[in-house]
């Protein structure tokens, strides 16, 4: 099986340096597909089947190809049997018809091709010992099937395509309210990758649910892409950006406040969001984010010549020079979150790893040998955080840093 996916990406990486296939219609999947430096065996972890939102077709909430959207749903026990967790799945966008046409014949645009039951690890664990502070919530995972995080409303009738991401987090979230969340005296936010953009657009409306004796925060793993120059002095994640918000009209979706002083791309990148959010939020992120590091910083087409092309998919690979661009980047990102960790009631967990979506993998979140910061892995950090334990504002000293990394390596 390990070996068939070596092939797949090696085959996937091939196909986007030689221009074969579009990188924005297919590196969405390789945040899932890529393969941990450090190799991780855990108990079976429980298997959380399908739910499709009846009825949500008739409200226009719809996938890219019209389906029904979906979503997975464990129920909490206990003294966790009114807390809910919402886990916003993530996994790229779509900014041309070209590229959602594509993945509209994909799980990330269509409910006929989702699994029918999928592993719940990580944050969404059932088991103490895997996931401490939030085992016997209610755990839900939001499918992703819109392409702009959950945060489009418009459509393509010649393409037959569906931009209905608004809709479909409406309809779930009036689902699940209908399922016992309204009483929910607890409810945590959270998302990985686009889905944790999507946790950082959707911050304020999700506490808006819920009155004021509900603790509420968020959760963005994975999420904060910021705008930065690619390897050839370009801007290769702000034009993918800028076709996601035109294509799929985003720029109805996001704050009013950003919009008032910023053009609507500007309003998508997260480091222009977070400090219009009232609702309290932490940020956990890979100070060298795998995926922007992948598809946004050395993408195949800022590197013409394949200068790149051994750094991004390994860093072990990367000589001085190349480091030093990443150091930079890393720069970037602690000067755009400053203003925001400012703020008493943000968390921060930024690690010195190649990582990406380290809340929903287990050997990440919590194991003996998951990433930490001084001595404190991400479930702890993030526990310790949303329940008032002690403020948490981790950031690791720069890479060689980075204690117990699970690095993600393109083979």
């Amino acid at each position: 099986m390990m070996t068939m996916k070596l092939f797949l990406i090696a085959f996937v990486f091939t196909c986007l340096v030689s221009g074969i296939v579009s990188s924005r219609s297919v590196l969405s999947d390789l945040e899932n597909d890529a393969v941990s430096a450090k190799p991780f065996s855990s108990p079976q972890p429980i298997m959380v089947n399908l739910t499709l939102i009846q009825g949500a077709d008739s409200k226009g909430a719809v996938c890219l190809d019209g389906t029904l959207p979906g979503y997975h749903l464990d129920s909490g026990f206990g003294s966790g049997a009114n807390s809910w967790l919402i886990h916003l799945e993530g996994g790229g966008w779509c900014d041309t018809v070209r590229n959602c046409v594509y993945r509209k014949r994909t799980r990330r645009g269509s409910s006929k091709y989702m699994e029918n039951q999928i592993q719940f690890t990580g944050i969404l664990s059932n088991k103490a010992e895997e996931n401490p502070d939030f085992y016997n919530w209610n755990r839900v995972k939001l499918r992703y099937c819109d392409g702009a995080s959950f945060s489009g409303d418009s459509e393509n009738e010649s393409a037959e395509l569906q931009f209905r991401g608004q809709k479909i987090w409406l309809a779930a979230v009036e689902e699940l309210m209908s399922k016992g969340m309204q009483e929910a005296n607890q409810a945590l936010l959270s998302g990985c990758s686009a889905g944790g953009l999507a946790s950082i657009i959707h911050c304020d409306e999700f506490q808006s649910l819920f009155p004021n004796s509900t603790k509420v925060k968020c959760l963005s793993d994975a999420g904060f892409f910021i705008d930065a120059a690619d390897v050839s002095g370009g801007r290769t994640l702000r034009s993918l950006f800028e076709g996601v918000v035109q294509l799929q009209e985003v720029q109805k979706n996001l704050p009013k406040s950003c919009l008032n002083q910023q053009d609507a791309t500007s309003c998508f990148f997260p480091q222009n969001i977070v400090q219009h959010l009232e609702t309290p939020l932490f940020l956990l992120n890979a100070a060298y984010d795998a995926w922007q590091v992948l598809a946004s910083l050395a993408p195949p087409s800022a590197d013409p010549l394949g200068f790149w092309s051994d750094c991004r998919s390994n860093h072990a690979n990367c000589n001085s020079s190349q480091i030093q661009f990443l150091q930079d980047f890393r720069n970037q990102m602690l000067d755009d979150v400053k203003n925001f960790s400012n703020s008493s009631e943000s968390g921060l967990f930024i690690n010195s790893c190649f990582s990406h979506c380290q809340s929903e993998r287990q050997e990440t979140w919590f194991a003996d040998d998951s990433p930490l910061i001084g001595d404190k892995p991400i479930a702890i950090a993030v526990g310790d955080w949303y329940f008032d334990r002690e403020a948490v504002k981790s950031i690791d000293c720069a890479y060689p840093c980075g204690n117990n990394c699970h690095n993600l390596v393109f083979n």
